[in-house]
């Protein structure tokens, strides 16, 4: 799929998941970002801690997570799908991009200082993309992981 993209197409789209505030509010980063896979990291923060007796990231913070890395890789996916459409109709198409459905099974406490949320496509259709996400910290634990559903067309 990478051939169907421009640097500017790239960045566009790297720019425009930057600047959900609530992405922003998480402190959601873009580590890596092309049209077969994406990352996200997270750095601990006190803010975000859901278990303070033990330090543990907080349960909504790795499926919100999981969900903006599904839902952004599904966006490159469905964008680069309609690569025959004029620029702007692809657009609009894609205006409407939204998750259906979740999962996300928690496989050990999230213990650590960097985590990165990790997402490729199973299966895109005309309307539909269906994703596999990861959950990892720094030192490769896989704490989480999740299968997302995601209306993109």
């Amino acid at each position: 799929m990478k051939d169907h993209f421009s640097e500017t197409e790239l960045n566009l789209a790297l720019n425009f998941m930057e600047q959900i505030p609530f992405n922003q509010h998480i402190g959601l980063k873009v580590h890596k970002f092309d049209a077969d896979e994406v990352a996200f990291k997270i750095e601990m923060r006190n803010e975000l801690v859901g278990n303070w007796l033990q330090g543990i990231l907080h349960g909504g913070v790795i499926a919100s997570a999981l969900d903006v890395a599904g839902g952004t890789v599904a966006l490159v996916g469905a964008y680069a799908q309609r690569k025959d459409m004029p620029k702007e109709e692809r657009m609009k198409s894609l205006s409407k991009l939204g998750t259906i459905d979740m999962r996300v099974d928690y496989l050990r406490p999230g213990k650590g200082k960097e985590f990165f949320a990790t997402a490729s496509i199973l299966r895109i259709g005309s309307k539909v993309a269906v994703t596999r996400m990861e959950f990892k910290n720094e030192e490769g634990d896989l704490i989480a992981v999740g299968t997302g559903t995601y209306m993109c067309g």
